[in-house]
């Protein structure tokens, strides 16, 4: 019974996020932008960026950094700072085996 009931909500998720993919593909193929920021005249085909371009105009900075505690408006750049502080290097040179923080910088090696 447990596992149709999470089959069901896999599939209800599944659902929701692939609507959510043809949505943003739709809108950015017809060049439409529905979601509108109330701070400034910009708009977004997706609601995330919307709400990360939000935290510009009101200073919010949700993720912090337990080290240091610097704050940041992306997870992505916690996550960055995070590599750097503990340095683990996960991007691995096929050539070499040299190791990287960022995919960015494998890529310029």
């Amino acid at each position: 019974m447990i596992e149709k009931k999470l089959n069901i909500r896999d599939d209800t998720l599944y659902l929701l996020v692939a609507q959510s993919v043809i949505l943003s593909t739709v809108c950015y193929i017809l060049g439409e932008k529905p979601y509108m920021g109330s701070r400034c005249d910009r708009a977004f085909t997706q609601k995330g960026d919307l709400r990360w371009h939000t935290r510009i105009h009101t200073g919010e900075k949700p993720y912090q950094c337990s080290q240091c505690n610097k704050a940041f408006r992306d997870k992505s750049n916690l996550t960055n700072r995070m590599r750097i502080q503990t340095g683990e290097k996960s991007y691995v040179c096929s050539q070499c085996d040299k190791a990287f923080v960022r995919n960015d910088y494998l890529e310029k090696h």
